[in-house]
């Protein structure tokens, strides 16, 4: 307790009294990220304002030996953000400035708490916008974008969080201050591919300098009804193999669409809807029109019920409200849930939806499709009742059985939501065990002692590999 208490003077010193939390009560909130299944308390969460404040927290937690873990605004879903226990938190939310625009290169510097949808409304004033869109950008943060590598409905075109970032400011393990990236970006290793997406086991992100777009001249906004999940996921192979990539293309289920008309973003559609398709174009006016016309087409080909175009942005804003708060509007039908984010070849959605079809009677679980169904990145909702003895367990094994679906047909076990926590094991369904070894190598390089954000992403060595690493010494 005395070293502990020693710890607690030294941190507040650096950061303030009143940016170091340690009592018990105030550690409960920072049990877990957005995965709620694992919770485990952490030693104390500081919030540092600086880089130069987080470097001296982590020089100073480097020194004593004690692991730590950067924190955004705790909306991860793998647990990529909870503690094991016994960690210490730096939370980077008073790290929450813009700190430049540069117009004419379109290109804008923010703080690792900014909030996502803030950069777009910061610049729309002079027409312009930040991509990545995930569905929780009202609250996550850049920052955790990039530890991530989010995603988003409107990333089948435009590209998830790794494409529009241009250069970063970290700090390493052991406390030093580096910058890579930039503009122009030096030639040498991708450290910024390496760096984004590294689910912070890598560094500390503490200024990101991402790209902006201008907004397109022009968007139509498409709503699809089908009696068929079959149709609809043919539909969607469909428009892209006539040629039209939209900015979204987005796909909810029977069980999915209950629940998002039971929750706070009602749009009125039919009952006893088997699937549904959000589809979104953008671009040069003069085109707009007729890429339009091609996808009603599509439609019709694969037995739509109803097609329909938003008449107004006011209707293209409730159908995409709809859509962005299906996650939780799940909590309208079910007491809990997992969402899991595997992805597959576009082609392969009808075999591989009818599986999670054939897995979800043999569970006894009911499981809402929505996704991004132009790359392949599905959002599985596996809805349980924690309050029932072992469903908590059988809807982790469910999650884990989709993905091995995912994999087995050529797919991956995380599109957007990472790692984290809850699918180390289920990286074997992707990568041999000399492939891990090489990435856990690299972690290594920065951070030897695994110290930062310990014992997450990578899965602990099966018993041959340990063999075979101590045949290696001798």
């Amino acid at each position: 307790m005395q070293a502990e208490d020693a710890l607690i003077r030294e941190l507040a010193a650096i950061v303030g009294k009143e940016a170091v939390l340690y009592r018990e009560e105030d550690l409960i909130a920072y049990e877990c990220d957005g995965y709620v299944i694992h919770k485990q308390q952490p030693l104390a969460v500081v919030f540092p304002a600086t880089t130069e404040e987080v470097s001296r927290v982590v020089k100073l937690l480097h020194q004593r030996k004690i692991p730590f873990i950067p924190r955004g605004a705790g909306t991860g879903l793998s647990g990529g953000a909870s503690p094991r226990g016994g960690e210490v938190i730096i939370s980077l939310v008073k790290m929450k400035k813009l700190l430049h625009v540069d117009w004419e290169n379109r290109l804008a510097v923010v703080q690792p708490g900014f909030v996502n949808l803030k950069l777009t409304n910061s610049v729309a004033s002079k027409g312009y916008y930040y991509a990545p869109d995930p569905s929780s950008q009202y609250a996550c943060t850049i920052g955790g974008n990039v530890a991530e590598n989010a995603g988003g409905a409107h990333c089948l075109k435009y590209g998830v969080t790794t494409n529009h970032v241009l250069g970063m400011e970290l700090v390493l393990a052991n406390g030093d201050i580096i910058e890579i990236g930039g503009v122009p970006d030096a030639p040498g290793y991708d450290l910024m591919g390496l760096l984004t997406g590294s689910e912070g086991t890598l560094a500390i992100v503490t200024q990101i300098t991402v790209r902006i777009l201008k907004n397109p001249e022009d968007k139509k906004t498409v709503l699809a009804y089908f009696d068929s999940v079959e149709d609809a996921s043919y539909a969607v192979s469909d428009i892209i193999a006539i040629g039209i990539v939209p900015a979204a293309l987005e796909m909810m289920d029977k069980t999915a669409i209950e629940g998002v008309e039971a929750g706070n973003y009602p749009v009125g559609h039919p009952q006893g809807l088997q699937a549904l398709l959000l589809i979104e174009v953008d671009g040069i006016s003069a085109g707009i029109e007729d890429q339009i016309e091609e996808i009603l087409t599509v439609c019709k080909q694969r037995n739509v019920i109803q097609v329909k175009v938003a008449e107004t942005e006011q209707e293209r804003a409730q159908w995409w409200a709809n859509r962005k708060t299906a996650f939780p509007a799940m909590g309208a039908i079910s007491p809990d849930y997992l969402v899991q984010d595997g992805v597959i070849p576009r082609s392969r959605l009808p075999e591989v939806l009818e599986k999670v079809e054939a897995i979800s009677q043999r569970s006894g679980l009911r499981i809402a499709n929505v996704f991004h169904a132009g790359d392949g990145n599905l959002h599985p909702l596996i809805l349980f009742d924690a309050r029932k003895p072992g469903e908590t367990e059988l809807a982790a094994r469910v999650g884990s059985e989709i993905l091995k679906v995912c994999a087995d047909v050529g797919g991956s076990i995380t599109g957007e939501h990472g790692v984290g926590i809850e699918k180390q094991e289920e990286m074997r369904f992707v990568f041999t065990e000399e492939e891990i070894q090489a990435q856990t190598r690299i972690r290594s390089v920065f951070n030897p002692e695994n110290l930062l954000n310990p014992d997450k992403l990578f899965p602990k060595p099966s018993r041959c590999a340990e063999v075979r690493k101590a045949a290696s010494h001798l």
